[in-house]
């Protein structure tokens, strides 16, 4: 199907300060994200008469030129009806300014990189009448619970500032391998991006890093194994991975800081996925006032503490 006129939308005020990327991404639906960004590359698509890079934040009365697309249903997979209702049911918190979802591991945030959807293309699904949906912050892919999506320009930069003050809390649930040396365990550890072996990116305890702090607290003993609470003080990338895995705690079943061997018995006992979950959040906006959630651990997670609480 091809969109046969050019069109031009003018900027709403809620939506300053998106990216042009996401903007069209939203807007185009059904078109693939490597035609939107070659679009940009060539100009076709213009800002106030001018060409934009992807990264280019739009402002309130911007007039963007849109040339005609052609939607390519084949490239394009949308989100099941069967993903979109059990996300329905994993809204924890919803308002006129923002939501709170209890991501399933497995799904990223959002789509990219040969990943067709995530969280944020289905709730844009779900929420069609939402003029914004954007991420206050993100979720590895393998990683359960508590994320936020702000449905206001202005809520999601008061996130922002939250998050870069150290204001909004979030405490996750792991199980590492090993036992703590002590009940609390601090990491202050710089970690600095680097290409791991099959070319990933991981990130490494380096000297020259970004200053990073997680608090490990031990709230459970098994054979072998230690549930704890991780409270990341910063919000580097991967920090609660790389710095359980600096201090020879590796997280159970993390496919790029973990340990395999160790893992084997956990395999064996059923466990398909990291056991990492963000169980709460907690942040007090000018705009929200205080808010606090709390998402429950997964019935698998909490049925391999159950089998490891009982093996002694």
């Amino acid at each position: 199907m091809t969109l046969s006129q050019v069109r031009k939308e003018t900027v709403p005020a809620e939506l300053a300060g998106q990216r042009i990327d996401n903007y069209l991404l939203r807007i185009l639906k059904g078109v693939p994200r490597t035609r939107i960004y070659r679009l940009l590359r060539r100009g076709e698509v213009r800002v106030n008469s001018g060409r934009v890079k992807p990264t280019h934040r739009l402002q309130a009365g911007d007039e963007i030129r849109i040339p005609p697309v052609r939607r390519i249903e084949s490239e394009s997979v949308s989100p099941s009806d069967r993903v979109l209702a059990d996300l329905e049911t994993r809204i924890l918190h919803e308002d006129k300014r923002l939501l709170v979802i209890d991501k399933p591991a497995g799904l990223a945030v959002h789509g990219g990189s040969g990943i067709a959807y995530g969280v944020i293309e289905s709730l844009r699904q779900l929420r069609p009448d939402c003029q914004l949906l954007d991420l206050a912050h993100r979720l590895d892919r393998g990683t359960s619970g508590c994320l936020v999506i702000a449905k206001r320009r202005s809520t999601l930069r008061e996130l922002h500032e939250a998050f870069r003050k150290g204001t909004v809390e979030k405490r996750y649930l792991a199980l590492v391998a090993g036992h703590l040396e002590a009940v609390r365990r601090r990491v202050d550890a710089p970690l600095r991006a680097q290409t791991g072996k099959g070319g990933e990116r991981i990130m490494v305890v380096h000297p020259e890093g970004q200053p990073a702090r997680t608090d490990f607290i031990q709230k459970e003993s098994y054979r072998g194994w230690s549930l704890v609470q991780a409270v990341p003080r910063t919000g580097r990338m991967h920090q609660i991975r790389a710095h359980a895995a600096h201090i020879d705690h590796p997280i159970a079943m993390d496919e790029r800081y973990g340990d395999r061997n160790r893992d084997q018995a956990l395999r064996n006992l059923g466990l398909k996925r990291l056991f990492l979950h963000a169980e709460s959040i907690r942040f007090d906006l000018d705009s929200t006032g205080p808010i606090n959630i709390w998402a429950p651990l997964p019935a698998a997670l909490q049925t391999l503490t159950e089998q490891l609480n009982h093996a002694g």
